[in-house]
């Protein structure tokens, strides 16, 4: 198996073969969230537009995401478990979109198959890998605002490597130098309305759900499906 790992826009246009798109903080740990949470189904997609459409067309939708961190103007809650957690979802639908880890769904063009990445089903993940044991697993690290690479995603990408090589990967390490470093806006105060402290932990919650996220297609839109392992 070749295992790649890319960075940004640029790294999910250049992925082929089993494609993990990684979004830590936050889109890809909500998402799991979400379905845990009775969500039937999510449709991540890109472009903002898109999602007030969907919205429009079909009102018992929920609107999930965030632009510049924020909530985005009409929608039911921004890109945070903790709001998602606070939320009624039970056989709700899901329109999620978000400034890195949905855009990385939507450019990964060449993929051959697409899974989403993040700490709270990194255990699934691994376990699909080996399962599919593709001839290429290329890890996408979607960072910041798709703009700069950014440390948990890529100590994701650095932990699936090491798992699937037998390697050794001190999490705790990560995560602390993750408290200081990336991980330090949950914990600025006049940011608690968006980015709620409690985000930090339940983002990073090693191996919490056993199941993996698939993008599918309905009518040209993506959609995640649960696959439980």
């Amino acid at each position: 198996m070749q295992i790649r790992i890319l960075q940004l826009l640029e790294g999910a246009k250049q992925a082929e073969g089993l494609t993990v798109i990684i979004d830590v903080f936050r889109a890809f740990s909500v998402a799991c969230y979400a379905f845990d949470g009775g969500v039937k189904r999510i449709y991540p997609v890109g472009d903002i537009n898109l999602a007030y459409n969907l919205k429009k067309e079909n009102p018992d939708y929920i609107l999930v995401g965030e632009r510049h961190e924020k909530k985005p103007e009409g929608f039911d809650f921004g890109n945070s478990p903790s709001h998602v957690l606070a939320g009624e979802l039970v056989g709700k639908t899901m329109v999620h979109t978000t400034s890195s880890g949905t855009q990385g769904i939507a450019n990964a063009i060449n993929a051959g198959e697409i899974i989403t990445g993040s700490f709270v089903n990194a255990g699934a993940i691994i376990d699909y890998v080996r399962m599919r044991n593709p001839k290429v697993l290329s890890l996408v690290c979607m960072g910041y605002a798709c703009q700069h690479p950014t440390d948990e995603d890529t100590f994701l990408a650095e932990y699936i490597q090491a798992k699937l090589l037998g390697e050794g990967f001190d999490f705790e390490t990560a995560k602390d130098k993750l408290r200081k470093g990336a991980g330090a806006r949950f914990f600025v105060p006049e940011k608690q309305s968006w980015a709620p402290s409690a985000d930090f932990d339940l983002c990073l919650d090693l191996n919490r759900f056993p199941f993996v996220l698939k993008v599918e297609k309905n009518n040209g839109i993506n959609y995640l499906e649960k696959i439980e392992l």
